[in-house]
């Protein structure tokens, strides 16, 4: 077993899962509680449309109405909710303009803007490793394809 390992998969008292001797990285950080606080920020900023969204506000506030144009297949509702949890986590303003009929522009908060930087590598990554990806599910699918006809054949006789 590798050195800073604990023996017992339970525990994570002194546990620090590294990827080098040098690291000091704790995966247990992200508890699998549904009440961790961690868990339920990954959550919400990971799915997809709040990273299109915080992309989408990277370069400038946008109406509602264009954010909804831009981020295809997003429904009104759905858009609407991930405005507001991005706006209560403090990654989101919204401005409501005293024109009629009334004006509202979401924009990222600074907070937000330093996200956008960590989805921006996420993208890049994802950009270099397509390819490879595409072709391992390829491959997997392949393997199963290939596994359910043996096991199809082997029923049969």
């Amino acid at each position: 077993m590798e050195e800073g390992t604990s023996q017992s998969l339970g525990s994570s008292a002194d546990t620090a899962l590294t990827t080098d001797r040098h690291t000091d990285y704790d995966v247990w950080q992200w508890d699998a509680r549904e009440d961790c606080e961690v868990r339920q920020i990954l959550d919400r900023i990971a799915d997809k449309w709040s990273l299109l969204a915080i992309a989408l506000l990277d370069r400038r506030s946008l109406r509602f109405t264009e954010l909804k144009r831009e981020i295809d297949g997003i429904s009104q509702r759905m858009l609407t909710r991930t405005l507001r949890h991005l706006e209560r986590d403090g990654l989101v303003e919204r401005t409501v303009h005293p024109v009629v009929p009334p004006r509202v522009d979401y924009a990222l908060t600074p907070l937000g803007r330093t996200l956008h930087a960590t989805i921006k590598s996420l993208v890049v990554w994802t950009e270099a490793h397509q390819e490879e990806i595409a072709r391992a599910r390829a491959d997997y699918d392949q393997r199963e394809a290939d596994l359910r006809e043996t096991s199809a054949v082997g029923a049969g006789s």
